[in-house]
Order: C-alpha cells, then sequence, then structure tokens
C-alpha cells in the first residue's frame, strides 16, 4: 500500500463536485463517494472492467481517499492510499505456493529422480517473474492515478 497526501486550496464541497462530475458518470470508471459527515469524505476509484480479460489489463489498483476539512474554510486536507486488487496477489502467492510445494514434493520423495524439478523451477521463474510486472505495472498505475487526480483537481 502507497499513500499520498496533500492540501488543496479548495473547499470539501468544490472538491467532492470536482471529483464527481469528473469520475462519477461512466468514463472508464468505478468511483463511489461516501459523504461521512460536514468534515469528511470518502470515495474509492478503479477502473471499471467490461469484459473478463480487462481484469488482467486494467483492474490492478484500487484507490481509497479522504477529503476532509482543515482549520481553514478554503482548504482541505487529502488522504489518498494506492492498494493492489486482491485477485492479483491471490494468483501471484498461487503460483508461488504451489511452485514451493512441487519443488519440496521433489526433495522430500524418496525416488531420486523425481519429475517435479522442472514444473516446480518454472512455476518459481514464471511467480517471480509475475511478481515482478505486477510491481512495475503497480507503479506506474499510481503514477498515472496521481497525473488523473492532480488534473482533476488542478493542483
Amino acid at each position: 500500500m502507497t499513500s499520498w497526501n496533500f492540501k488543496a486550496e479548495r473547499s470539501i464541497e468544490d472538491m467532492s463536485k470536482i471529483l464527481e462530475s469528473a469520475l462519477g458518470s461512466v468514463r472508464g470508471f468505478a468511483f463511489y463517494m461516501n459523504r461521512n459527515s460536514k468534515h469528511s469524505i470518502t470515495f474509492k476509484l478503479r477502473k471499471r472492467i467490461l469484459y473478463g480479460w480487462y481484469m488482467i489489463f486494467h483492474n490492478w489498483t484500487v484507490v481509497q481517499g479522504k477529503i476532509s476539512k482543515t482549520n481553514s474554510e478554503t482548504q482541505s486536507s487529502v488522504e489518498i492510499s494506492f492498494t493492489q486488487h486482491f485477485l492479483i496477489l491471490f494468483i501471484l502467492f498461487t503460483h508461488v505456493v504451489i511452485a514451493m510445494f512441487l519443488l519440496i514434493a521433489s526433495f522430500s520423495g524418496e525416488n531420486s529422480k523425481s519429475y517435479y524439478y522442472i514444473p516446480g523451477a518454472i512455476l518459481l521463474v514464471l511467480g517471480l517473474i509475475l511478481w515482478i510486472a505486477i510491481q512495475k505495472k503497480f507503479d506506474k498505475d499510481i503514477e498515472n492515478y496521481k497525473t488523473l487526480i492532480s488534473d482533476i483537481l488542478e493542483l
């Protein structure tokens, strides 16, 4: 999880209207806003899944944010956290765990000519490559979301 905090020179009401008008309609995003009180607003943002294979390419990062009032009426504090979607983490850990089970089974087996080495090593390497690719995509998505939010709020 990565966080991003900043202060904006707008009131909560203005920022909520701007975010809702920019992201609330169908523009490729799933945007949920919850007005907890007069002093804070929470929102959740992620790319919308239109087709099943979009999960692989688009919907890896979930953005959760909170806009709260500061002492000034014209200033707001924004706290945004970026997390990876749990299904992507599940896929990654499944690859690694299955590979480790295959390798442990081949090392602990009575037969010295165990054929679990090759699939276990392939799954382990695939899991490591997948992990590196997921981390790079996550960092790229964070930068894209930061650019999107700062363009919308005109920071």
